[in-house]
């Protein structure tokens, strides 16, 4: 359906792609993976033709429709999500638009002189609506917003008073509506809970048409994908299955390659002990010259382009009390609704709770309750001895110092600490090079979260309350961070949408739902195991 033939791409000084070539065939399901700034968002723009490559050609089949979904949502308001999500549909979606001018039209008293008009164009309009299957589109539309996590009052609501993560929902609405022949999604994960990654999975799952995304969430690439294309210096290399086996057949091609390249050398160094030790000897001569021939030929190996690898070891946290948080009695409400009533709860030494709930559960809430950022209405919570606490929420990227740089602002933080050491925490952090020089007011979101994840952990506090953490991180930045907590010694208390994340880190589970708490000892994977269902909100 789609081909790239030997495209080469260069934007400013950096050279993206040199004669690479990639297809996307019917019924394949594509997780387009490579390193921040290796070009996949330039991919998909040069597939839809916003982007034209310097050299070679992007050929789509004729009569294809491509839908491509990416982080820039653009203005929406005036209009309901189910309006703006049918608006991707093309003709019909016009002709609901018309329906509801001809509706108030008709309920207008100073149009009844229009009124037969009126009513015969509403007729019409009508009769088209169904011959389009219209009314079967509106049915359509809000099931797939509800899948996304929408209530019918935010449904029928103006999309203009959404927060720009729900109007990202709503735009990736509209493509799932709209199913195309090829479905072009950047990062379609983001900013979605973990119920609504898991419905998206399935929706992903039956879709028909070709498919490619990427995505940070690797355990959701892995249940969707059955094939790989990997940016990697300049070049596209195609693996067969999804984003677990890729990761296994690039380790296993770096192997033999590596193996390759060593073998060579060794070849290559005995040619030229050879060829040193008798060139001055006129009985060589012939030898000499056969050798010197024969590695002029020989094609060179290269060895196996190193992948940056992201590591860091973050001091050992000093150790708390054996009684870290406990909350007794304690209610909590926001105007009618009540969040928390009579709760009691307590957190140990090492305790490592995921907290897991539908949306509006009380999951931000309890975390602000244990970090003191929210009081309760009634009951207490008591932090025990000598707990060192850091509380890592979306709202402390706004106490980041706009006009200081990312390195700036890591040396105010650790004024004692070597400039090493920092650049080490910058670069792990996603902030190498010109990077760590960029000041924080012109920080993306995410980039501002990293930066603050990585200011907590470097003097890292013997209890980790963390809202959301993995938001904004490749999965190499989340691998590192994982294997950085994973040997942390101190306690934790963490929402998170990432099941990897959950799975590698917790050791308990705190389920809210409507009929109350419960309590799970074992982590993620044994809550799963246990309950028959990966989030509360969803049941087999």
């Amino acid at each position: 359906m789609i081909r790239l033939e030997n495209i080469s791409k260069q934007n400013s000084h950096r050279i993206l792609f040199i004669e690479a070539s990639a297809s996307l065939l019917r019924g394949e399901k594509v997780g387009l993976v490579g390193p921040n700034g290796a070009g996949k968002t330039t991919l998909f723009r040069m597939i839809t033709g916003e982007e034209l490559p310097d050299e070679g050609q992007v050929a789509v089949d004729r009569g294809t429709t491509v839908g491509y979904f990416n982080q820039d949502v653009g203005e929406m308001a005036g209009r309901s999500a189910a309006a703006e999500v049918m608006d991707g549909v093309g003709p019909v979606s016009e002709i609901a638009a018309e329906l509801r001018d001809l509706e108030a039209a008709m309920a207008d008293p100073d149009r009844l002189g229009e009124m037969d008009a009126i009513i015969e164009r509403y007729g019409e309009a009508q009769a088209r609506y169904e011959e389009l299957d219209g009314y079967a589109l509106d049915g359509r539309a809000r099931e797939v917003l509800a899948g996304l996590g929408f209530s019918q009052e935010m449904m029928d609501g103006d999309v203009g008073a959404l927060s720009g993560g729900w109007k990202m929902r709503v735009a990736l609405a509209r493509i799932l509506l709209m199913r195309p022949d090829v479905m072009l999604l950047d990062e379609p994960s983001n900013h979605l809970d973990i119920e609504s990654l898991i419905w998206l999975e399935q929706f992903l799952k039956g879709f028909e048409g070709a498919l490619m995304l990427t995505s940070h969430d690797r355990a959701f690439m892995n249940r969707i994908v059955n094939k790989i294309v990997e940016i990697d210096g300049g070049s596209l290399t195609s693996y067969s299955g999804d984003y677990e086996f890729y990761e296994q057949q690039r380790a296993l091609a770096e192997k033999q390659q590596q193996a390759q390249f060593e073998r060579q050398q060794a070849m290559l160094a005995k040619e030229i002990k050879f060829i040193e030790r008798f060139k001055a000897r006129a009985s060589h001569a012939a030898q000499v010259q056969s050798r010197v021939k024969k590695l002029d030929k020989i094609e060179r190996v290269e060895p196996p382009r190193r992948r940056q690898t992201v590591s860091f070891d973050f001091p050992p946290a000093p150790r708390s009390g054996e009684d870290v948080v406990s909350l007794k009695k304690v209610d909590k409400r926001y105007g009618s609704r009540t969040i928390y009533e009579g709760l009691d709860f307590m957190i140990r030494r090492k305790e490592r709770w995921c907290v897991m709930g539908v949306n509006g559960a009380g999951k931000s809430t309890l975390l602000k309750l244990v970090a003191g950022t929210t009081t309760p209405d009634a009951g207490s919570v008591a932090v025990g001895g000598s707990v060192k606490m850091g509380y890592f929420a979306q709202h402390a990227m706004e106490v980041l110092d706009g006009e200081r740089t990312v390195f700036q602002s890591l040396e105010d933080a650790f004024p004692t600490a070597g400039q090493g050491s920092l650049r080490a925490l910058a670069g792990c952090f996603g902030f190498s090079g010109d990077d760590a020089e960029k000041k924080c007011r012109v920080l993306s979101g995410g980039e501002k979260a990293r930066l603050v994840m990585a200011k907590m952990l470097y003097d890292p506090p013997n209890f980790l309350v963390l809202d959301e953490p993995t938001n904004h991180l490749d999965i190499a930045t989340k691998e590192m961070l994982i294997g950085a907590l994973s040997t942390y010694e101190g306690t934790m208390l963490f929402v998170s949408h990432d099941r990897h994340f959950l799975a590698a880190l917790s050791n308990r589970v705190l389920e809210l739902t409507a009929d109350g708490l419960h309590q799970y000892g074992g982590g993620y994977t044994e809550y799963v195991a246990r309950t028959g269902h990966e989030a509360p909100g969803l049941r087999d």
